[in-house]
C-alpha cells in the first residue's frame, strides 16, 4: 500500500463511509457484537469491522505488525473517533456545506488512492525499462564531477568588472561577497562538488571548458543573470551500480507512468 493510499485511508476514518446495518439487541449482549461485520458498538451504533481492518492495515504499512496489543489500541482509537463523530453529528456539523465538502474530498482521496495503487500493480515497471533508464541517466551524467565557484551579478558590465579585478590578482573567494547568489556568496562562491547536469546548459558549457584554477574571461549569461565562474577541481564520478539504484529508478518510472496516465485521462475528459 503506497503512502498516498495510506494517508487517504486514515483521512477517511474521520468521515466513516458506510456503516453496519442495525441489529436488534438483547440487554445482556448487543446482537451487533456477534455479527462478523461489526467490530464494536458505541451507544448502539455499529463500527464496521472493515474500518478496523483498514486502520490496522494502515499501521502495518508503516511497519507496525498486527498483534492483540495493536488491535486493542485500534479499538480504543475507533471508539474514541465514533464518540466524537456522534457528538459532532448531534451538533449538526455533518450538515454544514463546508464540512460536507471536506468529507467529499476525503472520500475522493480514498478512491483515487485505491485506483492509482491498482494501476501501479497492473502496470509494473519492466527490467528493460529500468536498464534503459539507467543507461540514459549514466550517459547524461557522464564520468566527471566539478568543484566550481561563481559570482552572480545583475549586468554584463558588472561581470566584466569582476573579471578585470580577478585578472589583477584579487581572489574570487573575496569578491563572492558581491554575488547575488545567497546560497554561495558567504562560502566564497563555492558550489561544492556537482555534475554538469546539475546546472543550466550555458553555465555547464562554460565550466567544463575551464582548466583547473582558471576562471571565465568572458561573462556567462543565464536566466539568473551574469556569471563569473572559476573551476577549482575535477574528479571521477562514481555512480551506484544498477541493482543498487533499481528501487529509485523504478519509483521514478512509476511516478512518470502514473502522471502520464493522469494527463491522458485529463485530455480525454469532457469538462464544461
Amino acid at each position: 500500500m503506497n503512502r498516498t493510499l495510506r494517508q487517504a485511508l486514515l483521512l477517511a476514518f474521520a468521515v466513516s463511509v458506510g456503516a453496519a446495518p442495525a441489529f436488534a439487541q438483547k440487554k445482556a449482549e448487543p446482537a451487533a457484537k456477534a455479527d462478523s461485520a461489526t467490530f464494536a458498538t458505541v451507544n448502539g451504533k455499529a463500527i464496521p469491522k472493515v474500518r478496523a481492518d483498514a486502520l490496522v492495515a494502515g499501521q502495518a504499512a508503516q511497519g507496525q505488525p498486527d498483534s492483540p496489543e495493536l488491535r486493542k489500541a485500534m479499538m480504543e482509537e475507533l471508539v474514541r473517533r465514533e464518540i466524537l463523530t456522534q457528538e459532532a453529528t448531534k451538533k449538526g456539523f455533518d450538515k454544514k456545506p463546508e464540512i460536507q465538502g471536506q468529507m467529499d474530498l476525503a472520500r475522493q482521496g480514498v478512491l483515487i488512492g485505491a485506483y492509482l495503487n491498482d494501476y501501479v500493480k497492473t502496470h509494473p515497471v519492466s527490467d528493460e525499462q529500468i536498464r534503459k533508464e539507467y543507461a540514459e541517466i549514466t550517459a547524461k551524467l557522464g564520468n566527471k564531477e566539478y568543484k566550481a565557484r561563481h559570482i552572480l551579478v545583475e549586468t554584463e558590465d558588472q561581470a566584466k568588472a569582476i573579471i578585470a579585478r580577478l585578472k589583477k590578482g584579487e581572489k574570487i573567494e573575496d569578491l563572492a561577497k558581491e554575488s547575488k547568489d545567497p546560497g554561495s556568496k558567504d562560502r566564497g562562491g563555492d558550489l561544492g562538488w556537482a555534475n554538469p547536469a546539475s546546472f543550466v546548459p550555458a553555465f555547464s558549457a562554460a565550466m567544463t571548458k575551464l582548466e583547473k584554477g582558471k576562471f571565465t574571461e568572458a561573462p556567462v549569461k543565464s536566466d539568473f543573470g551574469w556569471h563569473v565562474i572559476q573551476l577549482d577541481d575535477t574528479r571521477e564520478l562514481k555512480l551506484p551500480p544498477m541493482e543498487e539504484a533499481r528501487p529509485q529508478i523504478a519509483q521514478q518510472l512509476q511516478q512518470r507512468m502514473v502522471q502520464k496516465h493522469i494527463d491522458e485521462l485529463r485530455a480525454k475528459a469532457k469538462v464544461e
